[in-house]
């Protein structure tokens, strides 16, 4: 199995960044995808971002293209989420996840092991 720990959230001013991380471990650590998910109160968890096994291909939700910036670093089993430019409703729990497979699906279904969460809290 996959084990995911994520780091990196706080509280941040409108228009400031933030930078996620997550680090993967387990017994198989090749040929996965991982992706990024939030969550705000009273929401359903949503797509955010989303990285192939390969880096080769990236997927992002509209309301976050050209403001985030998923990567991956296969050697450290590491896969980040740079946030620039937050707005108030970027306000959410994050999660990362990863799948079998290296596609960079944004279907939540898809991911088999998640991360616990990180809050992300942006003050207007």
């Amino acid at each position: 199995q996959v084990q995911l720990v994520e780091s990196g959230g706080g509280l941040v001013q409108a228009g400031g960044s933030l930078r996620l991380s997550c680090a993967a471990s387990g017994r198989t650590l090749s040929n996965y995808a991982l992706g990024w998910f939030r969550q705000a109160p009273g929401k359903d968890r949503e797509f955010v971002a989303a990285i192939s096994w390969s880096g080769g291909m990236t997927n992002y939700a509209d309301s976050v293209k050209g403001r985030f910036t998923i990567s991956r670093d296969n050697a450290k089993n590491t896969v980040y989420l740079q946030m620039n430019s937050l707005k108030p409703e970027d306000t959410a729990v994050y999660y990362c996840a990863s799948r079998n497979g290296g596609f960079a699906t944004a279907t939540i279904r898809a991911y088999s092991y998640w991360g616990q969460g990180t809050q992300v809290t942006v003050s207007s």
